[in-house]
């Protein structure tokens, strides 16, 4: 590298950043990551992904203690919420993963250099930090993975108090009397789910006319919302929200159903419509980046960008803002320019809600099945008629397989469970091999597991279920 500090230079440490970074290393590839926040892990670890699972434990145990302890013998009195200890605890868990980023990065002898980044030409990173001293890092390569950030409404912007965004809806001092949550996907959900368990009146107002609509299958929306109604939630679907007005007690909105014009009133509004790149500050476009129509760095099937030796993953290049895509891509670029066959499967990744019970989904559903026109067959199986979640108190929901009608090949799964998130993993694995109904149907679940809900769904595709 005569010419070169580096061979690889990584903006941003989410898990696609960080994930890069570590790859390259073991690679043998010279590298440094640049992040402009006090602290590694990026918007998952800190202010996302992370702290809100820690969220959701903690309001699931609060939860099942005051409603479920009773049946399971369990006398517990005077069960009351310590927010602030709650909201510690989160606090400890993102320090704890944060600062195993910062280890992984000595480990790996990866120079993190503080500061924002951004392109100079296709070969530098110019680099500020707090106190205005600039640093220029020469590099062979560069790795856009700067992540995301939430959407703004134009007439409802973000002011921390009473509207409020993700990463200030995992931060509140205390719990709100009411709760308006604007977007009815994972975000809206699963942080409704924990103030509704906290305490707070929640109503979702969704624009479409069911919730989970992406990603999820029918079936699992309605089983989804069934059970947070039954948390006490109140949806309104097909409801556009077109203004709102802001005072020192709370919030109004005014939007347009099927039925007319309607308003709700809350003390804090959550806006959780989306999310979008973030590309502010890089100088793109000096540097000859190109982005789509939709705002989003344009890549190649190999990530690479518009400009030889700049490249993008995650959430600022097309595809579903998940941090294990991110990761993933993260892999497969630094294999690449190690000279290995650095690859993605993008039919096979999973989405995840972590409300409870869970839902999770990978592959087709049966709408987009019969939108394409591919003749398929569904095994079902509820989690009622299963063991292990008879014996938990967890028979909420059901798995579901679809699979080809002519080959048998597994081409979608959906689950919602209290360990979805877990379960749905054996099923891409499967997928990714290009396996069979028949194959999971097969396979030796232990027994008694939540996992075998999955394979008596795989038994179903045939009609020939053993547990019902």
């Amino acid at each position: 590298m005569p010419d070169f500090d580096y061979q690889l230079v990584v903006i941003g440490s989410g898990p696609g950043g960080y994930v890069a970074a570590i790859r390259a290393a073991q690679l043998g590839l010279k590298t440094a990551i640049v992040e402009k926040d006090k602290t590694l892990g990026g918007t998952c670890l800190n202010v996302g992904c992370i702290p809100s699972k820690a969220l959701l434990a903690s309001s699931e145990h609060l939860h099942f203690a005051q409603e479920r302890f009773a049946a399971h013998g369990i006398i517990a009195k005077d069960i009351k919420l310590d927010l602030g200890a709650m909201m510690k605890r989160k606090g400890e868990v993102v320090n704890k993963l944060t600062s195993g980023v910062g280890y992984l990065m000595k480990k790996n002898k990866i120079e993190v250099v503080k500061g924002f980044g951004k392109l100079v030409d296709g070969h530098t990173v110019e680099v500020t930090d707090e106190g205005g001293a600039k640093k220029t890092l020469k590099t062979q390569n560069i790795l856009l993975a700067t992540g995301s950030v939430p959407v703004e409404l134009p007439f409802l912007k973000f002011d921390g108090k009473r509207v409020i965004n993700s990463d200030q809806g995992i931060a509140l001092d205390k719990v709100p009397k009411s709760m308006l949550v604007i977007g009815a996907g994972a975000i809206g959900l699963e942080l409704g789910s924990v103030w509704s368990r906290l305490g707070a009146e929640v109503t979702v107002i969704e624009f479409l006319p069911r919730i989970a609509a992406v990603g999820f299958d029918g079936e699992t929306s309605k089983v989804l919302q069934r059970n947070l109604e039954k948390l006490g939630m109140k949806f309104e679907l097909s409801t556009k929200i077109e203004s709102a007005k802001v005072t020192d007690k709370g919030v109004e909105l005014q939007g347009r159903n099927e039925k007319g014009a309607v308003s709700y009133q809350a003390e804090i509004v959550l806006v959780a419509v989306g999310r979008k790149p973030f590309t502010t500050g890089l100088d793109l476009e000096k540097a000859g980046v190109k982005l789509t129509d939709w705002g989003r760095v344009a890549v190649d099937g190999h990530w690479q960008t518009s400009v030889p030796g700049i490249y993008a993953i995650g959430d600022v290049i097309d595809g579903p803002m998940l941090a294990h895509k991110a990761e993933e891509e993260g892999v497969a670029v630094t294999e690449r320019l190690a000279g290995k066959p650095g690859h993605v499967n993008y039919n096979i990744i999973p989405g995840v809600i972590y409300t409870a019970p869970e839902a999770a989904s990978v592959g087709i559903t049966e709408e987009q099945a019969k939108e394409q026109k591919i003749e398929v067959k569904v095994g079902k199986f509820a989690f009622t008629a299963n063991g292990r979640a008879i014996a938990s108190d967890a028979t909420e929901g059901f798995a579901k397989i679809i699979a080809d009608a002519k080959t048998d090949r597994v081409l979608g799964a959906h689950i919602v469970a209290s360990t979805a998130s877990e379960l749905i993993a054996e099923t891409v694995l499967l997928m990714e091999f290009g396996g069979s109904s028949e194959d999971l149907a097969r396979t030796i679940h232990a027994h008694p597991t939540m996992s075998e809900a999955v394979k008596e769904a795989a038994l179903a595709v045939e009609g020939r279920m053993l547990s019902a």
